[in-house]
């Protein structure tokens, strides 16, 4: 994709309603029109807000929230499908058959997915809290049960098989964008283009796609606006048998959010890393730079979807997502961290707790993450042998606890600092606290710059050496410290170095 990073001051321009009357320019300059064709579609920028927002909150929730159960490791989310082979041996299915009964079918949950607890507000106020910039909850996912009144759906199925009309009888997908716009975040949603056993599905794909998905898609686009869609579900069929080409076409050219909304790249078997606004990874160690937009997207345990097997020990500490967030920012990724609600409609209070830390930390050191863009080099490391870190789409090893500290550990090499940047600072974060004071390596400082500890008043004492900066860390006790888990230095004047 060509262009794609806009110009950083863009989003910085305010008008002052009431002082100050600015004239319409007289004409618009022609909005660009985008062809049905990859070569056209990959032109368009990537709207800037995504690359400024960096961190955003996935919601999996459906008819699977109700038994909320997988094997430890796996996706709870896809508890239909993987209950659906009868054999002995499998473990979804004995769970199934010992806890609902051998002849109790899937479509049964429907009724008992009530949300009655779910209150959109309170969910807004913990993503407000959480520092998260943008919503993506499940409109719909691979068992094709819809969260807003999808007449396609039920149509299809032959029975009533979204929201409004059986479980809560509540359009929840209009609730929750109401709730999470009106504390000024974004709204978008995850949309599963194939679903496991619609009975179009199953017969007839090309009327599948063009009686079902096809409108389907164009009913929920238009009715919720979104700023960001997560495609997913398409590897069965390349682009062209699912219409993504045209389908994205209408999105860029005719839609009520062509100007701001922000595409995945799964559209077509095809299509991963190749094809789409920005790249997905999916519990894998993101992308190497920043050549590409991209987002990294995991739970907070193993699963998507609420998985009441798993225990504490299974969850990602709130220090771990912290480093996570910024290991991903430092190379120019944004985090899609991903909670999975009950049935009732209430967010597990393990989950709260880890969004709401995050969202203390953002809220002294939010400076260094948002808006930001990369610096010449993601990271300082320490002496050592660097451990080899591979990069892919899905399920890529990333122990990034393995890889952080402030010396080195049993001979390796750890990430020390992490560098994100924006005009006129370069930001410095630390994984964990440095101790009297930290060297930067690699590093030009002009006479009169500045160094703060973001959260702490006044200028720290620096002195240049050569091409290092020592910078005199202050003396804290520990409840003065501003926050937990990683620090940022703001350095003003000073250019970062490539290795």
């Amino acid at each position: 994709m060509r262009n794609w990073m806009p110009s950083l001051g863009t989003c910085a321009r305010v008008g002052l309603v009431g002082l100050v009357l600015v004239s319409a320019p007289a004409t618009r300059a022609a909005q660009p029109r985008f062809e049905p064709n990859w070569e056209s579609l990959d032109k368009r920028p990537c709207p800037e807000w995504f690359l400024d927002a960096k961190f955003g909150i996935f919601i999996h929730w459906g008819l699977y929230s109700v038994p909320s159960w997988g094997k430890v490791g796996e996706y709870a989310e896809w508890y239909w499908n993987k209950m659906s082979d009868k054999k002995p041996s499998n473990a979804w299915w004995q769970y199934h058959k010992a806890n609902y009964g051998e002849n109790f079918d899937y479509k049964e949950f429907a009724p008992q997915f009530r949300a009655e607890l779910f209150n959109a507000n309170q969910w807004a106020d913990l993503f407000a809290r959480s520092g998260a910039r943008y919503l993506v909850p499940t409109s719909k996912h691979h068992e094709g049960f819809c969260l807003w009144p999808s007449a396609e759906a039920t149509r299809t199925w032959g029975r009533p098989w979204n929201a409004a009309e059986i479980g809560p009888k509540r359009d929840l997908m209009a609730e929750l964008a109401e709730a999470t716009r009106q504390r000024g975040l974004k709204f978008g949603f995850y949309y599963s283009l194939y679903e496991w056993y619609n009975p179009l599905w199953l017969s007839d794909r090309k009327r599948y796609v063009d009686e079902h998905m096809f409108p389907q898609f164009k009913d929920v686009v238009s009715r919720y606006k979104p700023a960001i869609i997560f495609s997913d579900g398409e590897w069965d069929l390349p682009s062209k048998d699912w219409r993504s080409e045209e389908l994205l076409a209408w999105l860029f050219n005719e839609s009520p959010c062509k100007d701001e909304v922000v595409v995945n790249d799964r559209w077509g078997k095809e299509c991963r890393h190749k094809h789409g606004g920005y790249y997905t990874t999916e519990y894998a160690a993101g992308m190497k730079d920043a050549s590409h937009p991209w987002e990294e997207s995991r739970g907070m345990g193993f699963s998507y979807g609420y998985n009441r097997a798993e225990r504490l020990d299974d969850y990602k500490s709130a220090r771990e997502l912290i480093l996570v967030l910024v290991d991903l920012v430092s190379r120019g990724g944004n985090f899609l961290l991903d909670i999975g609600p009950n049935g009732d409609g209430t967010v597990p209070v393990i989950m709260e707790q880890r969004l709401v830390e995050m969202g203390d930390w953002l809220k002294v050191n939010g400076e260094a993450i948002y808006g930001t863009r990369c610096a010449p080099r993601p990271c300082q490391w320490t002496d050592g042998k660097q451990p080899e870190q591979k990069f892919g789409e899905y399920m890529v090893k990333y122990s990034l606890m393995d890889q952080v500290g402030q010396q080195p550990r049993n001979g390796q090499a750890v990430k020390q600092v992490f560098f994100t940047k924006k005009p006129g600072a370069l930001y410095a974060i630390t994984a964990g606290w440095p101790g009297r004071e930290l060297v930067l390596r690699r590093i030009k400082v002009s006479d009169g710059a500045s160094v703060t500890l973001l959260g702490v008043p006044g200028a720290l004492r620096h002195k240049v050496q050569g091409d290092s900066l020592a910078i005199a860390m202050p003396e804290l006790a520990p409840d003065q410290a501003p926050c937990r888990h990683a620090f940022v230095l703001r350095i003003a004047g000073a250019e970062l170095l490539p290795e």
